[in-house]
């Protein structure tokens, strides 16, 4: 969306971020209520132009913060109050307002020991060889341990 370019946004590498879109999901990103608001309106606009509506009732609000409890930003589309959310998952990822890792890292964790049960018997079945176990646990626990850890905070 080309209205979105000069919009304020978050400073990322020097860049300008005040969206992130992937498919049909759309993440707005600004520092303060009132730059939400405003990218909000602009989309919710273009969309408009375009025949096509936001739906409410699925478009929701998180305000990241470190402070031990995010502000509440009072955000609508039209006149409908949109939802504030401590977590949502994007991509796969979950994302939590205190900006940490933890529940994701738990989540990441959860579902490797999963599937390591679910191949358990190849992993330790001594007629494998260790290396083809190895390269099994490499290819099918890894990744899923792994995933988005690029973005994961320190």
């Amino acid at each position: 969306m080309q209205n979105l370019e000069n919009c304020p946004g978050t400073k990322v590498g020097g860049y300008n971020v005040n969206n992130i879109r992937y498919a049909d999901d759309t993440v707005l990103i600004a520092e303060n209520k009132d730059d939400l608001q405003k990218l909000l309106n602009i989309v919710e606009e273009e969309s408009r132009k375009k025949g096509l509506e936001l739906n409410s009732k699925k478009t929701e609000v998180m305000v990241i913060s470190r402070k031990q409890e995010p502000p509440k930003w009072d955000i609508f589309i039209n006149d409908a109050k949109l939802k504030q959310q401590d977590k949502f998952k994007y991509l796969g990822t979950i994302i939590t307002s205190d900006g940490r890792n933890n529940n994701e890292i738990a989540a990441r964790i959860a579902q490797a020991r999963a599937n390591f049960q679910k191949i358990r018997a190849v992993l330790t079945n001594r007629h494998i060889s260790i290396q083809t176990r190895k390269r099994v646990l490499q290819c099918y626990i890894e990744p899923i341990l792994l995933y988005g850890c690029e973005a994961w905070t320190m």
